[in-house]
């Protein structure tokens, strides 16, 4: 179970980072914490789980989305 926590991790890292679309790439570093933590729930480190729920997939998307939205939405190459 813990390996496909692991691959699915490695997947959305990769999605994320070849995005161009940046409010889809902060939806899906978002989909990365939440599974993050199921990971760290799994491992019985629930505090660290808490704190990444909480920080990871709360408010750091948060606050991605307020930058994004005082700034362009698509990545310019």
């Amino acid at each position: 179970m813990i390996e496909i926590f692991l691959a699915i991790l490695i997947v959305t890292a990769f999605v994320a980072i070849q995005m161009k679309d940046l409010l889809n790439a902060v939806i899906v570093l978002a989909a990365f914490s939440l599974v993050l933590t199921f990971l760290f729930f799994r491992l019985h480190a629930l505090d660290i789980a808490m704190a990444e729920a909480a920080i990871g997939a709360g408010v750091s998307t948060v606050l991605f989305v307020a930058a994004i939205s005082k700034t362009g939405r698509i990545e310019r190459d």
